[in-house]
């Protein structure tokens, strides 16, 4: 069975995306077979790949309405155990076709066409868009585990009690399954004193929650990295642009500290 895991969190700019594609290659390299999965709209984690909106026909919006099957649109990318679901700006419609429709199970339908293609895959990486709409319910609707990323800036944890509260409310009502697998401290700086406070307080209220390097022993902590910022524009993974930055460091300890969990 493969593990399905959403990175969701609904205050943007906080490394979602960057940790979705970088997971997901970091996990390739461990030659594990992963699906990547892009269902927001501004479709970052498909041009981080190296696609643009002339490269395929169809995306997840597609497969969300019916008129696709997930197996019919996923690309092949430059690291062969990783695959991708696209998305496109075209995705912004599909809630007002959920509701102008009546869908029924629109909470599940992601859910619904990932288990067509599960068995194909060791780990399914969802990328999902910075809202708590019904994008956001479909990829908590078919994970296992959320994965949050909070960045150590001012204001980093406004907004995590109404995330935590939508999380506590799916696992009740349409999937008792998801569990937080954990909280992932992004842009940190070490010169930063409020990076270091901000994570001072990640590790007082969630310090069971944090994700750690099983070798080193230490706290996975994603840092701010002049290449992992750059490595988008140049359609890459940061594994793929440069292997021994410390951005690509910290996603192998990532992986790692997911694998052996």
């Amino acid at each position: 069975m493969s593990e399905i895991i959403a990175i969701a969190n609904q205050k943007g700019g906080v490394g979602k995306t960057t940790t979705a594609v970088n997971l997901a290659a970091s996990l390739a390299v461990a030659e594990k077979r992963v699906l990547l999965i892009d269902i927001d709209p501004q479709a970052n984690a498909t041009t981080g790949m190296g696609f643009s909106r002339n490269d395929y026909e169809f995306n997840i919006y597609h497969v969300l309405i019916g008129r696709k099957r997930m197996s019919q649109i996923i690309l092949k990318t430059s690291l062969p155990t990783l695959h991708l679901a696209p998305s496109n700006i075209g995705l912004v419609g599909v809630e007002k076709e959920f509701y102008d429709n009546k869908t029924k199970g629109r909470e599940l339908i992601l859910k619904t066409k990932i288990e067509e293609i599960a068995d194909q895959y060791d780990y399914i990486i969802i990328d999902s868009p910075p809202a708590l709409g019904s994008i956001t319910i479909n990829a908590l609707g078919a994970a296992n585990s959320i994965i949050i990323p909070i960045q150590c800036e001012f204001y980093a944890l406004e907004g995590l009690a109404q995330l935590l509260n939508t999380v506590k409310l799916i696992k009740k009502t349409i999937n008792p399954k998801l569990e937080i697998k954990g909280f992932l401290p992004t842009m940190f700086s070490i010169q930063n004193n409020l990076s270091k406070q901000v994570f001072a307080d990640l590790k007082q209220h969630f310090k069971s929650k944090l994700f750690v390097d099983k070798q080193g022993g230490d706290y996975v902590v994603i840092p701010r990295n002049v290449k992992l910022a750059e490595s988008p524009s140049f359609g890459k993974p940061i594994i793929l642009y440069d292997i021994k930055s410390p951005g690509s460091q910290a996603y192998q300890d990532l992986a790692q500290s997911i694998m052996v969990s």
